[in-house]
């Protein structure tokens, strides 16, 4: 059965599918997905089960198709534009449709792929990002981020009090100046110029043309336009979702990562769809893990589903009073070492926040006086 839990990833691709086979209003099926899973996650109660999966090429088929899936959706709406005259309406939704399923299931399935210890899932897991305007978002995932998580140098670790419209174009813009800047200094210790035509750039820019033309054939410019619309959006939800991993965790650089390091999102439905990339944990420790043998860290603190975070993060105030403020006091006072609370400390007072580090002496001290009474 638990073989069977992973197609609903691709089965949400499917439904996006055959929107766009239908046609007109259909076009918006596959982006009324997201509702739909937002509150189906919400409502389920969490899921901490271990899976019991044994055979890895039955359990990459799901992966696969998953990562490959935006590459079919955004030809299917090419498509659709060339046969039907949509209505604006339905333009936006078949450009939010595509954007969505670019982001669920497809960043999650090229994640793990491109996580993979096999080198052609690795290859496929890195170019098939080229469905969010991207192609090496993994260099400064694997070579900085995994290393650097939680310390105040990691970009994907949003400092506290920085809300997601202050974050999400700063990632967006360093992860790319990162992975641009990492590819160029491996090709100079190799003796190569810093943009020989051996840099990944020029393959994604390459893929990205072919694709575009392959689009443009099938629906004209407005495919085009659609097209790169949607990578966009699916470019900035990546990012905009990976807020919620780490937001506001500290820890020392140099010092060993620990599981409590990351905010798991343990949603019976995002596990799902999302191949155990909510589930992340064990992921930091062990970053060649598969998805189903990453184990849910139960002593972990609960966070709500990461779709619930992403509507609060929506509205700071609620985001920070509601959610992350409660998570990270806790997280201060239970889980960290006396130096990541410094660091803590300090970011608090940086953004404004209650010191509940001094609560918590001053709580402490009025024990024995009670007491003593």
């Amino acid at each position: 059965m638990d073989y069977v839990k992973y197609y609903a990833g691709p089965l949400i691709s499917m439904i996006g599918l055959a929107g766009f086979l239908l046609g007109g209003n259909w076009v918006w099926l596959g982006f009324a997905t997201f509702p739909a899973i937002t509150l189906l996650d919400a409502l389920l109660p969490r899921d901490l089960d271990m899976r019991r999966i044994a055979s890895p090429f039955w359990a990459a088929i799901p992966v696969w198709l998953g990562a490959l899936a935006p590459v079919v959706i955004f030809v299917a709406f090419a498509w659709r534009l060339s046969i039907e005259p949509l209505s604006i309406q339905q333009i936006i939704g078949g450009t939010l449709s595509c954007g969505w399923l670019a982001l669920v299931p497809g960043i999650a399935a090229q994640h793990e792929l491109f996580h993979s210890r096999g080198r052609i899932a690795r290859t496929i897991g890195r170019y098939a990002q080229f469905t969010l305007l991207d192609g090496m978002r993994d260099v400064e995932h694997v070579v900085y981020h995994h290393i650097d998580v939680s310390t105040p140098i990691d970009i994907s670790t949003a400092p506290r009090g920085t809300s997601i419209y202050r974050y999400t174009p700063k990632t967006v813009y360093e992860v790319v100046r990162v992975s641009l800047k990492a590819e160029s200094d491996a090709l100079q210790k190799r003796g190569f110029s810093r943009w020989n035509y051996k840099h990944r750039a020029w393959k994604i820019l390459l893929i990205q043309v072919i694709y575009q033309s392959i689009v443009c054939a099938i629906g004209g410019g407005l495919a085009v336009a659609c097209t790169l619309a949607a990578m966009t959006m699916a470019r900035v939800w990546v990012e905009m979702f990976s807020y919620f991993q780490h937001y506001g965790q500290t820890r020392i650089p140099g010092t060993p990562i620990g599981r409590r390091h990351v905010w798991n999102h343990m949603g019976a439905v995002t596990r799902l769809v999302g191949f155990e990339l909510t589930n992340h944990a064990d992921h930091h420790l062990d970053p060649y893990a598969p998805y189903y043998k990453l184990r849910p860290h139960r002593e972990a603190i609960p966070m709500p589903s990461i779709f619930v975070c992403f509507l609060a993060a929506l509205i700071p105030p609620i985001w920070d009073e509601m959610i992350i403020k409660p998570a990270l006091k806790r997280w201060d006072l239970e889980f960290a070492t006396p130096a990541e609370r410094a660091v803590a400390r300090q970011q608090n007072l940086a953004a404004g926040w209650e010191d509940w580090f001094d609560q918590q002496s001053t709580d402490s001290a009025r024990v024995p006086a009670t007491l003593a009474c």
